[in-house]
């Protein structure tokens, strides 16, 4: 993977030429619903209000943000800010779901993620967390009030917390941005965490439509000191960046079309996302069957929507397909078991991160059936629950 000298990033962002900036990464098409309570023996008239209270909350939130999106605002005109990572004094006082603990994990950080259990991108983070045998938190987000990410200006998941030398927490968003940052730490951990987030600034820029948006400067690439590190050709650091690119702008965009095809395959999918989130466990009934049934339809009607932007036809498996197969002929010309040769490297992991957030999905069943994937999927996967550490 090509690296870029620390010294030499402020000249490179000043000459990087506007087209260059990668396009805005989608925001996870999967969302939990979700809300934290217990469950009353009765629904009560209380109850009532306060479900309807949520319901016009979040039509009213997402009317807002659908507006101030295509409106614009005063800043507009303002191109080619640089915004560096927020930086917290402290944890924000919000509730650990759980903890991935491995005893073997010598890196000396301390990392907490913001995520949805479903997300594409939260997976794709996930795998490159366990894979490289890291110990972090989680924090389950409610998709709807999105209370434990209030204290960030950032308001979609993944966030990851790091812990710098200072004591303080560097907010690290953006999957790719993410994935890259750690990495670099991870194969020279003299430096700083605080220090490397430092170098993917997020830059503003006008989009196709006209309107002002942020892109994470440098995302798929790795910062280290003036001493080689990585050992690999540039050519083959190159690959690795085309392809964690194409899992963010193509992959990513044929998940929700197909997981919600039809009402069908959306209450299926949304049905494995209680399996797989244990929404029995950590809410009532009541409120797991709101989230399944209305989120179900809810993402059925989005999905097609979806289609539409990423001009995709009506027959949406054979897209999902032709992407396997795609990525499997790439994985076939190195004649290695994983792209990255013996094992995972962060293409491979970005790829199956992406596939591995429809799983449980029907739309995943067919592309077994349908595409050579499986041996693949299957073989990063083992390597991936082979370095995670123990859940609690």
């Amino acid at each position: 993977m090509a690296t870029f000298r620390l010294g030499n990033i402020a000249t490179i962002a000043a000459r990087a030429p506007l087209q260059n900036v990668c396009k805005v990464q989608r925001i996870g098409l999967v969302r939990r619903l979700a809300t934290a309570g217990s469950a009353p023996k009765k629904p009560t008239s209380t109850l009532g209000l306060a479900l309807k209270g949520v319901a016009i909350g979040a039509l009213v939130g997402t009317g807002w943000s659908g507006y101030s999106f295509f409106k614009g605002g005063v800043t507009d005109h303002m191109l080619h800010e640089h915004v560096g990572p927020k930086v917290l004094d402290k944890l924000p006082d919000v509730k650990i779901t759980r903890k991935i603990v491995n005893p073997k994990d010598d890196s000396g950080l301390d990392l907490v993620l913001f995520q949805f259990q479903t997300c594409p991108f939260c997976c794709k983070v996930r795998a490159f967390l366990d894979h490289s045998g890291l110990s972090y938190s989680v924090v389950e987000v409610d998709a709807v009030l999105r209370q434990d990410i209030r204290w960030s200006d950032i308001k979609k998941v993944p966030i990851l917390l790091a812990k710098s030398k200072t004591g303080k927490y560097v907010q690290l968003t953006d999957s790719s941005m993410i994935v890259s940052a750690i990495s670099s730490f991870l194969r020279d951990k003299k430096q700083d965490i605080g220090d490397l987030a430092m170098f993917y600034p997020s830059i503003s820029y006008e989009n196709d439509a006209g309107k002002k948006v942020f892109d994470i400067m440098n995302k798929y690439f790795l910062m280290f000191q003036e001493k080689k590190v990585d050992p690999r050709t540039k050519e083959a650091q190159e690959e690795e960046r085309k392809w964690r690119a194409w899992a963010d702008d193509h992959l990513v965009h044929l998940i929700s079309p197909n997981v919600y095809r039809t009402k069908e395959e959306a209450l299926e999918t949304f049905e494995w996302f209680s399996d797989v989130g244990d929404w029995s466990i950590h809410f009532p009934k009541w409120e797991r069957d709101l989230m399944v049934y209305v989120g179900a339809f809810a993402m059925w009607g989005i999905s097609k929507r979806l289609k539409k932007r990423h001009q995709l036809s009506d027959d949406v498996r054979s897209h999902i397909y032709d992407a396997c197969d795609k990525w499997i002929r790439e994985v076939e010309k190195k004649k290695t078991t994983f792209f990255g040769g013996s094992q995972p490297n962060l293409a491979d992991l970005a790829v199956f991160g992406v596939l591995n957030s429809m799983e449980g999905c029907q739309a995943f069943k067919d592309c077994l059936e349908n595409t050579k994937i499986g041996p693949w999927f299957y073989a990063v996967k083992e390597q991936v629950m082979k370095n995670r550490g123990n859940v609690l």
